[in-house]
């Protein structure tokens, strides 16, 4: 009697104890095996970014898709708009979810792969650049030649779009020199770059991935670096981030980003949306 009682009671507490490990056991599931089991991928995208998202599709959308593919998973694209600042995005995206109750995804697209960013972002893993983008001036030929400096613009009405990087440097340039040439009410560089294909404009600063989006190839333009020295002329590398412990979740997107940049599929990528690609 005494042995099966203590068999019985040995079962009991082998039985509380799953009981009470089970839920830890999930929560220490490595990420990969929760997004197999799932069966798909969530990639997060930010909304309204030509070239890389428009009204779904782009390059950040063929680059999810493809990415999800490379992992034998379906995708599940998570668009939203971007907040005040990066840390908010990586917050709302990656480690923690929307105050709104979506997310987080994933992994984020799109994201600067910036020391001071990484140190200021403990709880995501920032890595897998796979585009180098920068500053932009785009200009006319027949009206502007040579453009070695911004002063070279005299006068000429400049279109670009006043809340980005782009419009920060153009307001600030020069101590504000050209801010009464400036049309600044575009929404993106794209939208300001396709002002100056009609002619509206002799030129329009932007990101490089939005002027060579529209103006990329046409003869009649030069799309060159902002001459700023605020600027930084070799840019910045652009890649995505997962939550801080997902480690088997980034080398597997690492290889794949690693394996469509060696086979040509990411500039074949870039390439179709009229972009010329930059290695991050």
């Amino acid at each position: 009697m005494r042995a099966s009682h203590l068999s019985r009671r040995a079962a009991l507490q082998w039985i509380g104890a799953a009981s009470l490990a089970g839920p830890a056991l999930v929560a220490r599931a490595a990420p990969m095996d929760r997004i197999r089991e799932r069966g798909s991928l969530t990639v997060a995208l930010y909304k309204d970014m030509p070239p890389f998202n428009a009204e779904g599709k782009g390059i950040d959308v063929e680059l999810a898709r493809e990415l999800a593919e490379s992992l034998g998973l379906q995708l599940s694209m998570l668009p939203f708009n971007a907040d005040e600042n990066m840390g908010d995005d990586l917050r709302n995206m990656v480690w923690r979810g929307h105050y709104l109750g979506f997310g987080p995804a994933d992994v984020l697209l799109h994201v600067p792969v910036d020391k001071p960013l990484i140190d200021e972002t403990p709880q995501a893993r920032i890595f897998a650049p796979y585009y180098r983008e920068r500053v932009v001036l785009a200009r006319r030929l027949d009206r502007q030649p040579q453009l070695d400096s911004l002063s070279a613009l005299g006068d000429a009405k400049v279109a670009v779009p006043g809340q980005t990087l782009a419009g920060w440097l153009m307001i600030g340039a020069d101590g504000g020199a050209y801010r009464n040439q400036l049309s600044t009410q575009w929404k993106d560089g794209a939208e300001a770059a396709r002002a100056l294909q009609r002619g509206e404009f002799a030129a329009a600063a932007g990101l490089a991935s939005e002027m060579e989006s529209v103006l990329r190839g046409d003869a009649r333009f030069a799309i060159t670096p902002l001459p700023s020295p605020r600027a930084r002329r070799d840019g910045w590398a652009v890649g995505m981030a997962v939550k801080k412990d997902a480690t088997d979740l980034a080398q597997a997107l690492q290889a794949g980003i690693n394996q469509l940049a060696d086979s040509g599929r990411l500039r074949q990528i870039f390439e179709g949306a009229n972009v010329a690609w930059q290695a991050g």
